[in-house]
């Protein structure tokens, strides 16, 4: 015997009505269109059946002993768990009077007796679309009452941590970047007042120092999204400079695309980042330059032959002796660089010949990494420095290498890009996590803080890459994928 898959009932119909033909008439008729149909003889069971599970819609007989169906439709609608429930009544009585006095006690058509199974049908399907189209509705308010109040809350808290934020915060327009709003530490740190600052432009006030620069890391933003503290040069209104960094993110309010600027002070850090480092690397170089002299003439032999432990740590003292050397070097390198005591000597080059000196130098150092160097030059002439692309390019190689595995391939090769050169050097190692791709440039980032002792590195390499491409009107960026690899891109502009 085959079973019949079950279907679910268009709706649950309730017909109260003491007549049984007409009953059976009306619960024959509506089964068969695919409801699901209950009948009841009186109207006190009716309302005890509509109480105990609620239909989609009832059709109601007037005159009924015991309990008319003007009564039924009453009580029906005194109660909350039945009131949104549409009642049609069905009746012999033809009379305006009753048709109007059923629809004041609810009711939401009339069909008179003798009826047609045709228009009973229309109305059913007509009222049950009618309640089925408000039951959305109300969902649909619902739902945009409970977003509304999700959304005010949400403004409610983002405006409180917006005012008391210690962090300057303003809001500019993205197309133009007007200010829209500001927090008290914003004007605090500028000197402005809030009449003076909303509506205007950052360029009309003069804030940055470098307004091309601003430009340039709102271009950004605009590519990926969101900012993490861009190193910039905050001018006050009295004209004091103050070094902050800036962090953006893109926000939509009110259907206008916004900024979200978000900035921190680090003036009296940067002043005492540079003392302290100016001091440490010049006071450092001439101990160590004495020491190293020392540690030299200790492994020659002249002084007398050491153990094999003598020379173990010997050798320890010079690894770490070099490696401190490095860092003071790094140190001021890059502090010249930023004071422009370092001058660029820019004359045209073959980009090419960059590329074969810089793989040359890495190629033992790749070797003895069990690293695969591959070379691919572009023919193209640069005005460029060449000693500092040189710089540029074996710091980006030696990154590569350290932080691949042996059997692993690194690759440095370029390409054309409009009136640019794109340089690229792409490896297998482990990849940079994103938190980390905006602040890898930055003096003393890297990856794992244990990374200098287990590479070697001093933590600036990058900051001096960045600063090297920058003087040259170039750019320098880095996408990665975790386990994977990166690729350092370049570029600089043609002769």
């Amino acid at each position: 015997m085959d079973s019949q898959p079950f279907k679910t009932p268009l709706a649950n119909i309730l017909v109260i009505d003491d007549t049984p033909e007409n009953l059976h008439l009306l619960a024959a008729m509506l089964t068969e269109q695919g409801y699901k149909v209950r009948s009841v003889t009186k109207g006190s069971a009716g309302l005890r059946g509509a109480q105990a599970a609620p239909p989609d819609l009832i059709l109601l007989d007037i005159n009924m002993p015991e309990m008319n169906g003007y009564e039924v439709c009453q009580h029906l609608k005194e109660s909350d768990r039945t009131r949104d429930i549409p009642v049609i009544f069905i009746s012999a009585m033809n009379d305006v009077l009753d048709k109007v006095k059923a629809f004041s006690v609810g009711g939401v058509d009339f069909i008179t007796k003798p009826f047609q199974v045709e228009e009973v049908l229309a109305r059913v399907d007509n009222h049950l679309m009618i309640r089925n189209l408000r039951s959305s509705l109300q969902e649909q308010n619902a739902r945009l009452q409970q977003e509304i109040c999700e959304r005010k809350q949400a403004e409610e808290k983002f405006a409180k941590a917006f005012r008391s934020s210690p962090s300057p915060i303003a809001i500019t327009t993205f197309s133009e970047p007007r200010f829209t709003e500001v927090n008290n530490s914003f004007l605090r740190m500028s000197g402005y007042c809030l009449e003076e600052i909303i509506g205007y432009t950052a360029a009309e006030l003069q804030l940055w120092i470098s307004s091309q620069k601003y430009a340039s890391t709102i271009a950004k933003l605009l590519e990926i999204g969101s900012l993490q503290n861009y190193e910039m040069e905050f001018r006050t209104k009295s004209g004091e400079v103050r070094i902050v960094l800036l962090s953006a993110e893109l926000i939509d309010i009110c259907g206008i695309e916004c900024v979200l600027n978000i900035i921190n002070d680090i003036t009296e850090r940067k002043r005492l980042e540079n003392e302290f480092i100016s001091l440490v690397s010049h006071e450092l170089r001439t101990p160590l330059t004495s020491i190293i002299g020392s540690l030299d003439l200790l492994s020659t032999g002249l002084l007398g032959t050491l153990t094999t432990k003598g020379q173990q740590v010997l050798n320890i003292a010079l690894t770490n002796t070099e490696r401190l050397n490095r860092l003071v070097n790094d140190i001021l390198d890059l502090e010249r660089m930023k004071s422009g005591k370092i001058t660029m000597l820019p004359v045209k080059c073959n980009a090419d010949h960059l590329m074969i000196q810089a793989a040359e130098a890495m190629q033992a150092m790749a070797e003895r990494a069990g690293i695969t160097l591959v070379t691919e030059p572009a023919m193209a002439e640069i005005i460029a420095d060449p000693d500092r692309i040189l710089q540029t390019l074996t710091n980006l190689l030696s990154n590569a290498i350290k932080f691949s595995e042996p059997g692993k391939s690194v690759w440095l090769r370029a390409k054309l890009q409009g009136e640019h050169l794109q340089i690229e050097v792409q490896d297998q190692g482990r990849g940079i996590p994103e938190n980390k791709l905006q602040t890898i440039f930055e003096r003393f980032q890297q990856v794992d803080v244990s990374d200098s002792r287990k590479k070697g590195g001093t933590g600036l390499g990058l900051a001096i890459c960045r600063n090297i491409v920058e003087q040259h009107n170039g750019k320098i960026w880095v996408e990665s994928i975790l386990n994977q690899g990166s690729t350092f891109y370049v570029t600089l502009p043609l002769a």
